[in-house]
């Protein structure tokens, strides 16, 4: 009898998929407390900036204030990454024209329109750092699931930190998720490593989430040969760009599976997603059914990415 696809664990239909009411009002609420916890730091600065420029008496006076002079040119509007870019004397410009057009105008309350420009700025930082947050968490939750699959089943794994590249064995620590970028650990005596956002050279693309037969030091000379499982995991959790995130994910996987057609292999594909419509759901739940991919999950469904972590694990 041959045994049932890797998918029936946790599905048993299309409505298995979907993303729930209750699964959307928690991801709103998830991505809220992240932004505010990004937000933080920029409060604390612009407390900071208050502090420190309440020793000038006018605008003018802010350019004998030691310490501020990164504050200034926020609030002139530029970014640190813009900042890195100028000469010195095209930011002496900025703050001039920030204190000419701006802070005289505001009279005794220049201080406070000083704080609320530099604070306009920085929630552009902000806005542009949350885009891909629901990426970000997405990626948090299914690491720490793999994680939890491979600890109860005494696995012993490494990880590799995603600024340095450097790897580490097993860690009991709680914060591993936010800055991981691969994990690696042996299936009996066969080599697994998982990589996140890797540009795939036979793709030419990058893939959200791939999983080699190959140790991480042989992965420079990885084949098509050497990829198990590829996939797709998208965090938005916003219905109206759930569409646009499947559609996305849709031909990023007809584009590897085609890719690793020509070679002649044919590594597993599957999905992972936050919001998902009925459409959607029905859309997926047919290509499962055709073999088309191997595995999809709806990443609000706590069971369901367990199991597409312990079927990961065990490939």
């Amino acid at each position: 009898m041959p045994s049932k696809p890797p998918y029936r664990r946790h599905l048993n239909s299309s409505e298995d998929l979907e993303t729930t009411y209750e699964a959307t009002r928690a991801g709103f609420v998830a991505l809220a407390l992240e932004k505010n916890r990004r937000a933080t730091p920029f409060i604390a600065e612009a407390r900071a900036l208050q502090e420190a420029a309440s020793q000038a008496m006018n605008p003018i006076d802010l350019l004998k204030v030691k310490g501020i002079e990164n504050g200034l040119l926020t609030a002139a509007g530029l970014s640190d990454k813009a900042a890195a870019h100028l000469q010195s004397e095209d930011k002496a410009t900025a703050v001039r024209e920030l204190i000419r057009n701006f802070l005289e105008p505001a009279g005794e309350k220049f201080i406070e329109e000083l704080v609320f420009r530099f604070l306009l700025t920085r929630g552009d930082t902000l806005g542009g750092s949350m885009r891909n947050v629901g990426g970000v968490l997405a990626q948090r939750k299914l690491t720490r699931a793999i994680l939890s699959t491979l600890k109860i089943s005494g696995t012993r794994y490494f990880w590799q930190d995603t600024k340095s590249r450097n790897w580490f064995e097993n860690s009991d620590d709680l914060d591993i998720e936010s800055t991981l970028r691969g994990l690696y650990w042996q299936n009996g005596r066969k080599h697994r490593t998982l990589i996140y956002n890797l540009t795939v050279p036979l793709v030419k693309n990058n893939v959200d989430i791939c999983l080699f037969n190959a140790a991480p030091d042989s992965l420079d000379e990885a084949d098509a040969g050497s990829y198990i499982a590829l996939g797709e995991l998208k965090g938005g959790i916003d219905p109206a760009g759930a569409d646009e995130h499947w559609k996305t994910a849709k031909t990023a996987l007809e584009r590897i599976r085609k890719s690793f057609t020509r070679t002649k292999h044919n590594p597993h594909t599957f999905f992972i997603g936050a919001a998902i419509e009925k459409k959607m759901a029905t859309e997926i739940w047919d290509e499962l059914q055709q073999g088309i991919f191997s595995n999809a999950a709806n990443l609000n469904n706590e069971n369901q990415v367990a199991s597409v972590s312990h079927w990961l694990c065990n490939l």
